[in-house]
């Protein structure tokens, strides 16, 4: 049975991110990602690092590798949304509109 989503969880994340970005320091993963001197590329490397590990993690059928690679996964493509200036509500707010 599936367990019920706290989307709560997701909006946390999404303002830690924030916060690392207005206010960086050396001692946050976050913030060194957002702060590197390649600069949007350096989070969009993760993002393909962590899609191409999602992908191996599905196709090889390894259930515990896939929940871990798509939180990964989840967590960068919000990090590249922050560096790119995008507003995670407006995602959400896409999301919305398709399913109706």
């Amino acid at each position: 049975m599936n367990k019920p989503v706290d989307p709560r969880v997701l909006a946390e994340i999404w303002d830690v991110i924030c916060s690392r970005a207005e206010h960086p320091t050396s001692d946050s993963y976050t913030s060194r990602l957002l702060t590197d001197r390649k600069g949007i590329d350096k989070v969009l490397e993760k993002v393909g690092e962590e899609s191409t590990e999602f992908i191996l993690a599905v196709k090889n059928g390894v259930p515990e590798r896939t929940v871990e690679e798509t939180s990964d996964l989840l967590f960068h493509v919000l990090v590249a949304l922050r560096a790119a200036g995008v507003e995670f509500s407006d995602v959400i707010a896409e999301l919305e509109r398709r399913r109706t």
